[in-house]
């Protein structure tokens, strides 16, 4: 699977140079195969492939409020996880992508299904690079409904409070 993803953004990038890529509508194709194989890499413990897809000063905010990530640290967090052939699994549904004006950035949203925390939400930047399109950010939540969120709010502060973590 990863052979062929990688193939097919090979492909794309020998025929449809970043500049075309920009302002055709295949830019959402481009990008979406980008995000495809990001999560491939990542269900395939690929960490080469999967933090090759990330500029060099990309962040990544995952689901705690702890969690915002420099890439380098992103990477020493998960690279005890991709050595050990361990990686995680989201399977990407709707997706949305704007290009922004300008066309060498993007901003996307995608609705995920992982095993473990349900449906998510992913999102973020990416920015065209001569190398292609790169995430620049990489945001992933846990959607709450709204009839929820009153008692996840109480949870929560309760946790912070036990932990003495309150935000200020």
């Amino acid at each position: 699977m990863r052979n062929r993803v990688l193939g097919l953004i090979v492909l794309w990038v020998f025929l449809c140079p970043p500049g075309l890529a920009a302002t055709s509508n295949g830019a959402e194709e481009a990008i979406g195969a980008v995000l495809d194989t990001f999560h491939s890499a990542a269900s395939e413990a690929d960490g080469e492939l999967y933090f090759g897809l990330f500029t060099d000063d990309a962040v990544f905010i995952g689901t705690d409020v702890t969690e915002r990530w420099s890439i380098g640290q992103f990477k020493a967090f998960a690279e005890p996880y991709f050595s050990k052939g361990q990686g995680w699994t989201y399977v990407p549904g709707e997706r949305h992508v704007d290009i922004l004006p300008g066309e060498g950035t993007a901003q996307f949203d995608e609705i995920l299904s992982n095993e473990s925390y349900g449906t998510c939400r992913g999102a973020g930047v990416l920015v065209l690079t001569p190398e292609g399109w790169r995430i620049s950010q990489y945001c992933l939540t846990i959607p709450i409904p709204n009839e929820l969120a009153r008692d996840i709010v109480r949870l929560i502060k309760e946790f912070e409070t036990a932990q003495g973590t309150e935000a200020s």
